[in-house]
């Protein structure tokens, strides 16, 4: 893959958000403990980022972009309206680098939901930022997926998938609807919640929840965040004894796999879009991206694409983190180990 067709989609994006954002409705940020929080109405179709034309699979994927808005400046609201074009411009470049490895197997459903700015929150302490995120962040998810169980799912299967701070958000709506519905916690065939952390204090607290240990198992969480072999400077969706699995061997020991054995990534263009063949299909790029999962940092290093190019450090990320290229890195292989999942899930609940 040659350096000038691809760019740090962290900078990218950056770039895109802060040539504009509307405001949201209030300037101070609603937490858990907001006296009221209206959320959003998902029954109103615009505030729906993908809905299927056709249900021609027998599996649902429920997803949550990625961070896609940042506030124009210090003194606007720190969370954004739902309707906002920055957040939606950048919410479907995310879908389409993402969401669409899910499309050879499930029905793809993803809200638009109202974000936080992460850079507003950073002088606030873990507690205080997740107390703003379970606000009308967390409001607005859980409300798309009650609507999406209620008006869409009719039973079937479903995957959750997700991505930065819809995996934060994810790990609340999975372990709180989950307990609350444990009927539905039947029909997941499995959440990829990647570019957040999975640790041992969350599977303590949902022990009805459980970590992937093969390419196949089912009901289960995968995660993983991607790193250089070395970084600089931070990494804030890594937490202490985050667990990883390995996307190409979709093991979770510190065996090496080669790039030799990735499927294939995806090539970003220099606006955010996938880079695309004549015939309108995703330009596949062989044996770039190896994997290796590391026990004592909990991450997945990746060693052999270029950090200068890829990840030179930004405002959001220390030099050496993939953090953007979480799923592009690995594009085709989530996409076979979701097809493998579905397969096994339909095969052991069959009627």
């Amino acid at each position: 893959m040659k350096r000038r067709k691809w760019i740090s989609l962290m900078v990218s994006l950056l770039a895109l958000i802060l040539c504009g954002c509307t405001a949201a409705q209030d300037k101070a940020p609603q937490t858990e403990t907001s006296d009221a929080i209206v959320p959003t109405d998902y029954s109103d179709s615009a505030h729906w980022l993908a809905l299927p034309t056709a249900l021609d699979k027998d599996v649902d994927v429920f997803y949550l972009y990625p961070t896609a808005w940042a506030r124009a400046n210090a003194d606007a609201p720190i969370v954004s309206t739902v309707d906002d074009p920055v957040m939606i411009t950048n919410a479907n470049l995310a879908y389409a680098r993402q969401a669409t490895a899910f499309e050879t197997s499930a029905n793809i459903y993803a809200p638009y939901y109202r974000q936080f700015d992460p850079s507003a929150t950073a002088n606030m302490s873990y507690d205080e930022q997740q107390d703003v995120l379970k606000g009308t962040t967390l409001t607005d998810a859980t409300a798309a997926f009650d609507y999406y169980m209620d008006h869409y799912n009719n039973g079937r299967p479903f995957i959750l998938a997700s991505h930065s701070q819809g995996s934060n958000v994810m790990i609340y709506l999975l372990s709180n609807y989950m307990k609350a519905h444990p009927e539905a916690q039947k029909q997941m065939v499995a959440a990829y919640i990647i570019g957040y952390s999975i640790t041992d204090d969350y599977l303590a607290d949902n022990p009805n929840l459980k970590f992937a240990t093969g390419s196949g198992d089912t009901g289960v969480i995968i995660s993983y965040n991607t790193q250089a072999p070395t970084i600089e400077g931070t990494d804030f969706v890594v937490l202490p004894t985050a667990h990883v699995i390995n996307p190409l061997t979709w093991t979770t020991d510190e065996t090496l796999a080669p790039a030799s054995a990735n499927l294939g990534s995806l090539q970003i263009n220099p606006d955010g879009t996938v880079a695309k063949n004549p015939d309108g299909s995703n330009v596949k790029v062989m044996n770039f991206a190896d994997a290796q999962v590391s026990l004592e940092k909990g991450v997945l290093i990746c060693s052999t694409v270029d950090v200068d190019t890829y990840a030179p450090g930004s405002a959001a990320f220390g030099r050496g983190v993939f953090h953007s290229y979480d799923y592009p890195f690995y594009y085709y292989n989530i996409q076979a180990n979701a097809e493998e999942r579905v397969a096994n899930y339909l095969k052991a609940h069959k009627k």
